[in-house]
């Protein structure tokens, strides 16, 4: 059945989906790692799209920058579209010297200080979890693909412009441990949580609060190779 946000129906959306921000990412991914693919939603040009990845069924679909976002449209694929599992593919800025552009990170945990577990949910913590063997099968890709990957807690801010009177990422790596930052995945994990789905995310780095190193618009949609391939296989 449809949705106001997507115009796909049950049965065109695959189990598992890897969720880039950008729509574009996603249909960079469908033109090239995909075959036989059937492109089923188009609404708002979220553009989502279901093929298969050597012989393995496989969605990809855009979700749209923060948290309010991420959260409309994984919610329904979980709840209306039988999706198990959803791989977050995303950018994220670092704040340390330990993550330099381009790293691919593998997020064990989100802490955030957004509301939208509390008023979605009722849930009161500000660290989420993405699921445990999806993490390991993430892992064991990565090793089998000899793609180097780092492994941290993230910052999954509700807010990409900060004022000079609040605490920055200084405060946010010094107090939280989070070594970098992004706007989705902790409303992913909650989502996840509450539905008894899973859930996972990838961060490719692609700018620093450290240093001046940074990608353009253009990289960051083609660019994240080493995180596709990677979030490719483990569906495997």
């Amino acid at each position: 059945m449809a949705t106001p946000h997507n115009q796909g129906e049950k049965g065109d959306v695959a189990r598992t989906v890897l969720m880039p921000g950008d729509p574009l990412r996603a249909k960079y991914i469908a033109e090239h790692y995909l075959e036989n693919v059937c492109q089923f939603n188009t609404v708002r040009n979220m553009f989502g799209y279901t093929g298969t990845y050597k012989g393995q069924s496989v969605s990809v679909m855009g979700s749209g920058m923060g948290m309010p976002s991420i959260g409309i449209y994984s919610y329904e694929l979980y709840s209306m579209y039988d999706v198990e599992n959803i791989i977050r593919i995303g950018s994220a800025g670092s704040y340390c010297d330990e993550l330099d552009v381009l790293d691919l990170v593998l997020v064990e945990s989100a802490w955030s200080e957004s509301s939208f577990a509390k008023v979605q949910g009722g849930e009161n913590a500000d660290v989420l979890y993405p699921d445990l063997t999806l993490n390991d099968a993430i892992v064991e890709a990565a090793k089998r693909l000899e793609i180097p990957l780092k492994q941290c807690r993230i910052h999954s801010s509700d807010v990409f412009y900060h004022e000079d009177n609040v605490p920055d990422y200084r405060t946010f790596y010094r107090e939280h441990q989070c070594k970098c930052v992004e706007m989705e995945s902790f409303a992913l994990f909650h989502n996840a949580r509450v539905l008894g789905k899973k859930a996972a995310c990838l961060l490719t780095i692609s700018d620093s609060f450290v240093s001046t190193k940074a990608l353009s618009a253009k990289e960051r949609e083609t660019s994240f190779d080493a995180m596709m391939r990677l979030a490719l296989e483990t569906v495997l």
